[in-house]
Parts: structure tokens; sequence; C-alpha cells
């Protein structure tokens, strides 16, 4: 049986150390970079099943480095900082990692963490999805929506093939922004908003009384789970 892969983002040997030793024992496969350029390196080389990310690194911020993988990967994503503000853990969770721990920590209750997210993320992909009214065309860049084909422009179809990928899943605006545009440096995240309001209008012209795109405060949108299969 393969052991699960993890991939440790840690410039501080001793605490990468720590953590290598803590996870092999309990029946995991850890990999150590220091550094975030090597992490997306790594990762598009050899897809972990979670990564430890510090949010101090070197070369570049975590949440940087977050948003990076996250234009190419939904990887499960646990931050690791010496900042216990809580402005860092709300931004940290904002953008949608999947949990937050402070340094100094407890190697063994990191690794029950890890465990954790790994059941609930093998949980949700075995689960059985209930069918969406959406319908992607990639080849036409096309998505029909309760069997009628939308007009949508470049941005609005990457947008909306987005959020219908992941039903449920909170997108911040600045990830919406790496996925879908060429250049984050582009744009701004009232763009993004601009692009929601005008899917939405497009969305409630099929069907007046629902709400597919749903706005989470703060964190940013995501796609309804609780949509009919058809109109009545």
């Amino acid at each position: 049986m393969n052991k699960p892969a993890i991939l440790i983002v840690e410039d501080e040997s001793g605490i990468a150390d720590t953590l290598q030793y803590a996870l092999s024992t309990d029946g995991f496969d850890p990999h150590w970079v220091a550094t975030g350029e090597a992490a997306l390196a790594r990762l598009r080389e050899a897809p972990a099943a979670l990564v430890i990310l510090d949010v101090g690194l070197p070369d570049m911020n975590g949440f940087e480095v977050f948003k990076r993988i996250r234009a190419f990967s939904e990887v499960p994503v646990v931050f690791l900082t010496a900042r216990a503000d809580e402005i860092d853990r709300v931004v940290g969770l904002e953008l949608g990692a999947d949990d937050y721990v402070a340094k100094p920590f407890s190697p063994r209750e990191l690794v029950a963490r890890v465990r954790t997210i790994l059941r609930r993320a093998a949980k949700a992909a075995t689960a059985s999805p209930p069918p969406l009214p959406f319908a992607v065309d990639e080849g036409r860049r096309q998505i029909r929506f309760y069997g009628r084909p939308l007009e949508l422009s470049r941005y609005e179809y990457g947008l909306l093939k987005t959020l219908v990928e992941r039903p449920g899943h909170v997108y911040s605006r600045d990830v919406l922004l790496d996925k879908v545009w060429d250049t984050s440096s582009e744009s701004l995240d009232r763009t993004v908003d601009a692009h929601v309001k005008t899917l939405r209008a497009k969305l409630k012209a099929i069907a007046p009384g629902l709400e597919p795109i749903r706005t989470h405060r703060g964190s940013g949108y995501a796609l309804a789970e609780d949509l009919p299969a058809a109109l009545s």
C-alpha cells in the first residue's frame, strides 16, 4: 500500500526534521522543500496528498504560494506560522486553506489534523454529488444551464466553469483572479464582482427564482449545491 505523500514547505530545518520524523513514523511519506518556488516545482512534478505550508518563507509569502498552487491543484493545505495574529489565521482560512497551525505546535496534534483532513477529503471524493443543472462543453467553450446555452464572454466562461467544477467550494476573489484571468495584475477584485453580477443576470434569465452563485461575505463566491435537477 502506498503511503500518502506529504509536502513540507518550511525554511527552518529543525522544524522540518521534526515534522518528517513525526509523519514518517505515523505511516506517511514526507518530502521537504525550503522555498515557495521549490514547492511549486515539486507539486507540478509529483502531486502530494497534502501540503504543510509555512507562511514565512525566504522567497515569497506563504499566502502567495497558496494562491499559485490553487491555479493548478486543489491539494489540501495546512498553513504553519510563527505568527499567532488572528488576522493571519482569518486570511489563510478565507483563501481556502484546510487548517492553520501556529508555532510552537505539537507534532502529534499536527499529524492528527493531517489524518482528519485526508479522511474528510477521501470521503468527499467518494460521495455521490447531486446532479447539477450545468453541462460544460470544454471543446466548444460553452456551458448549458438547464439545457439552455449561455452566451458567455471568455472570462464569464472561465469563472462559471471554475465554480461548477467544485460546487460548494468558496473561492476568494484573489484565487479566482489567478485561475481565470491571464495575469491577476491586469485586474482588480471589483472585476470579479462585475463578472459575477453579469453571470447572475444571465442565469436569472433562465431560472428567475434561483440563486446559483452564492456570496460568502468576506470570503468570496461558491456555486450552490442545492439547485434542483430540473426546473418546475
